[in-house]
């Protein structure tokens, strides 16, 4: 039987659950700058408040992600993305979808939450302008019916943003 909070998902592994009870912890003690860990009491899915980096674009701003670990962490990447509406952004479809290759393909099991969430905060800190990907608009039409974020074959080309 499933546990009723989360009826599709499996149960994390131990190996999972241990390194996330451990971030966490790491977590409590010592915060990225800019991020705020919203507790609640599932281990497998994140909330987190993004604040805009003092001097930059989206100084002051705050955005939530939502991070969610599969069974097998840290072997295969959490699934990342803005809880609509994200920030205006090159790398961020108005789904919440974040195309960074962290999150896909250039997973390491070395990188932690904290690690992620630094390349976010880089990402957004780096941008030139408020302004959504090119192809947002056929982007997020093909992802109807919630299709996560790595279901996509993701074509990263831009390391300026």
């Amino acid at each position: 039987m499933t546990s009723s909070s989360a009826p599709s998902r499996k149960a994390l592994s131990k190996i999972a659950c241990n390194r996330l009870q451990k971030e966490l912890t790491e977590w409590q003690v010592n915060p990225p700058t800019g991020f705020r860990h919203k507790v609640n009491d599932n281990l497998q899915k994140w909330k987190i408040d993004v604040t805009g980096a003092p001097g930059m674009l989206y100084e002051n701003e705050t955005y939530q992600l939502q991070v969610e670990f599969p069974v097998n962490y840290p072997m295969e990447a959490p699934q990342a993305f803005f809880v609509p509406p994200g920030p205006l952004h090159p790398h961020i479809y108005s789904n919440g979808h974040i195309c960074l290759d962290i999150l896909y393909d250039s997973w390491s099991p070395a990188m932690t939450v904290s690690s992620v969430c630094i390349s976010i905060l880089s990402m957004l800190s780096s941008s030139p302008a408020k302004e959504r990907p090119a192809d947002n608009d056929r982007y997020v039409k093909n992802c109807k019916n919630g299709r996560s974020p790595k279901e996509t074959r993701w074509w990263f080309h831009d390391d300026k943003v």
